[in-house]
């Protein structure tokens, strides 16, 4: 109804201006005053072809002139084809579609505002631009695609706005925008913001020369707003990118950095899926931190959270008075755990809102990883609800197929999309094939498409194991052994995350058994083992330097345990020393990452030494071979005599006495890596002297020596 409409009569305008005195358009040919008909809305008929360039409305308040432009007579600021994507939920890049973007249209530069709310009878935008009463603004709506539009001119970067929705049953609601990429909390009014430049040429330009699968990846787990608490995004790019630079990692990992309306949740529960969380900075302040982490050579995974999205009446919960971004029926709708609501992810917009939201961390913020939050809540229908809680699905099964379907397509995207970017599963279950390719299909089902999958088993039976009292471990051997039975089962991830140390779990040092001396001793020798074992790792922060606390939100990391005044100091830069140097070797030894998914990368030389509490792994990829011997015992063991693998051109399942062992009698290994030494806050009892084989048949190998073990430790050899 609004703007300029073409009639048999002439050319005719109607203009909304609430409280106007008086609305005059003014064209090339000259200007026309308007009538008031009723409630702000001005009217009139121009002669034929008037206006035909455009027009400008000249209004007047309070006996003050101002020049506007009529944002009515623009044409939508979404194409044809652009409403035919989102019908058909396939707009990869739907924030360039809708949310609100600055534009120039006819020469005439304002901000696009675009929004979907199929079940609106009317919608309105409202901001700092119209003092919060949208009967100025009201949308378009753009016919069946349930998208309502407006290009209001004038307006732009900074810009504060919600929508105004009027629901069918007559209620009035205001909702932030959900592809809004610039909000400010509290409060929950969103800001228009113009994309910045990324200065990471250099590092897109490689990222997709190799996967993670063929590249060393070591992990820092991070929450951003607690890691020094009190820093800004570009406060942390000064400091964050050089240590973990010196530590050696290669990846960083942030706890969800997507807006979120409660601090203690740690971001899990997101209102604004497309904005950077305002707490730290603006998305321009974001993207220098990703600069910063890039010039470091360091990559930058983020948490992202599909599964389900919190019920402030702000965000997306019955977004335009009814269910939309929620399935309709409450008991798929309601997540018993976390009192929030999962996605619908069998409607098509839906799922288009979640695919896009993946690419759009990939293209607009260059991250090189999404690490998926809570999978299988995801995958099934019944996760965490007793009978008569949940519906099967059209099979009669509890597999959300739904959710399977858009796993796929999301992971499906991203990899043809973003090349060198990575998805890691938080996926706690046997699910079969979560890191196969989507077109690999067994049992009638593809593989969701994962690149990684964090191995919760490995972690949950680790931890077990170490806990105990070192007596008590020869009867929980397999629970360091068992996780070699399913390794290559998918690709792995190991993870020691924020969720081990927090909730009376209690900081990785702290689960140890012992004093002091003896839970570093065990934590330094778990580090060891995990450093060694197939996969990549991840570490939370806090845990590089064996802070006793559990992780605190509001606290962050215990940084003062390093400063020299304080009495134990030297004993936490004792394991932080230890990271150091594990990464350091980790990333200058090809045999601990470049075979990570295959079975002929790793043996043991004795995995069933539960008796002598010993597990001795060889590993024999190509590159300079290495061996893992741990004794998580408190004793000294001298002249333990051990097999040795090859230091030729053999392969760790080389038979005894295969002449492809190529180990000569007086072949040499060194030791490496003992988390024993005194630098780490040992007792310095190790192998200084190299070791020489001789031809002394030991574990099922033609040659063998005799070592001393360190009491609770992890050693590493590598030939001479």
């Amino acid at each position: 109804m609004l703007g300029l409409h073409p009639t048999a009569a002439g050319a005719a305008v109607r203009v909304l201006r609430p409280l106007a005195e008086r609305v005059v358009v003014e064209t090339a040919e000259g200007s026309y005053q308007l009538g008031h008909l009723q409630d702000g809305l001005f009217t009139g008929l121009l002669p034929k072809g008037t206006a035909a360039g455009g027009y400008r409305l000249r209004v007047t308040y309070d006996g003050t002139e101002h020049l506007q432009q009529d944002g009515y007579r623009f044409l939508p600021t979404l194409t044809a084809e652009d409403l035919h994507l989102i019908g058909e939920g396939r707009h990869e890049q739907l924030w360039q579609a809708l949310g609100s973007r600055v534009r120039t249209v006819d020469g005439v530069t304002g901000t696009g505002f675009a929004v979907w709310a199929p079940n609106a009878s009317g919608v309105r935008v409202i901001g700092d631009f119209n003092g919060w009463n949208g009967l100025a603004h009201p949308m378009r709506s753009l016919g069946a695609s349930g998208v309502w539009e407006l290009f209001v001119p004038g307006i732009g970067d900074g810009t504060h706005y919600k929508y105004e929705i009027a629901t069918r049953d007559g209620r009035t609601l205001q909702k932030a925008d959900p592809l809004a990429r610039a909000p400010r909390c509290p409060g929950h009014r969103l800001g228009v913001h113009t994309s910045g430049q990324l200065a990471d040429q250099a590092w897109m330009e490689h990222r997709g020369d190799a996967t993670v699968h063929d590249r060393p990846m070591s992990v820092y787990e991070i929450h951003l707003a607690s890691w020094r608490p009190g820093l800004t995004y570009r406060e942390l790019a000064a400091e964050l990118p050089a240590y973990v630079r010196d530590l050696g990692f290669t990846h960083v990992e942030l706890m969800p950095v997507m807006e979120h309306p409660f601090g203690g949740s740690w971001g899990y529960q997101v209102s604004g899926f497309y904005a950077p969380t305002s707490r730290l900075g603006s998305p321009d302040d974001f993207r220098h931190l990703v600069d910063s982490l890039h010039q470091h050579g360091i990559g930058i995974i983020v948490d992202w959270v599909p599964a389900h999205f919190p019920k402030d009446d702000f965000a997306l919960a019955r977004f335009d008075g009814e269910p939309l971004y929620e399935p309709a029926d409450p008991q798929r709708a309601e997540h018993p755990d976390w009192g929030t609501l999962e996605f619908d992810y069998g409607r098509t917009e839906v799922r288009n809102f979640l695919v896009a939201n993946a690419v759009y961390w990939a293209e607009e913020f260059h991250v090189d990883g999404l690490r998926v939050d809570a999978v299988a809540s995801m995958l099934y229908l019944d996760y965490s609800r007793e009978h008569g809680q949940w519906s099967p699905n059209e099979h009669g099964g509890r597999e959300n197929w739904d959710a399977v379907r858009f796993l796929q397509e999301m992971n499906a995207t991203v990899y043809r999309r973003c090349p060198g970017v990575v998805t890691v599963a938080e996926e706690s279950t046997a699910w079969d094939g979560v890191t196969r390719p989507t077109d690999s299909v067994q049992h009638g089902i593809g593989g969701l498409g994962f690149g990684l999958k964090w191995n919760m088993g490995w972690m949950h039976d680790s931890l077990e194991y170490i806990q105990h009292e070192p007596v008590h471990r020869k009867y929980h051997h397999d629970e360091m052994t068992f996780s070699m039975v399913y390794a290559y089962s998918e690709n792995y991830l190991l993870p020691i995350s924020h969720d081990e140390v927090v909730h009376g779990k209690r900081a990785l040092v702290s689960k140890m058994p012992g004093d002091w001396w003896q839970q570093r001793a065990n934590a330094r020798a778990y580090l060891g083992y995990m450093w060694a074992h197939p996969g990549k790792q991840l570490l939370f922060m806090g845990q590089e330097f064996a802070q006793g606390a559990e992780w605190d939100h509001e606290t962050g990391p215990q940084w003062w345990l390093l400063e020299p005044d304080w009495p134990a100091a030297a004993d936490h830069r004792g394991v932080q020393d230890l990271v150091r140097d594990l990464n350091r070797l980790y990333l200058d030894s090809p045999a601990l990452w470049q075979r990570d998914n295959e079975p002929a990368g790793f043996s043991w030389l004795d995995g069933g030494a539960a008796g002598q509490h010993v597990l001795l792994r060889p590993v024999r990829p190509r590159g300079p071979p290495a061996g893992l011997r741990q004794q998580p015992l408190p004793v000294v063991r001298e002249d333990y005599r051990i097999g040795l693998p090859p230091t030729g051109g053999g392969t760790p399942g080389d038979a005894p006495g295969d002449a492809s062992d190529g180990v000569e009698q007086e072949s040499r290994w060194l030791e490496i890596l003992n988390t024993d030494a005194l630098r780490y806050g040992g007792s310095g009892v190790g192998n200084p002297d190299p070791l020489k084989a001789d031809p002394t048949p030991w574990n099922g190998r033609t040659h063998s020596t005799g070592l001393t073990l360190p009491p609770l430790a992890t050693i590493w050899l590598a030939p001479a």
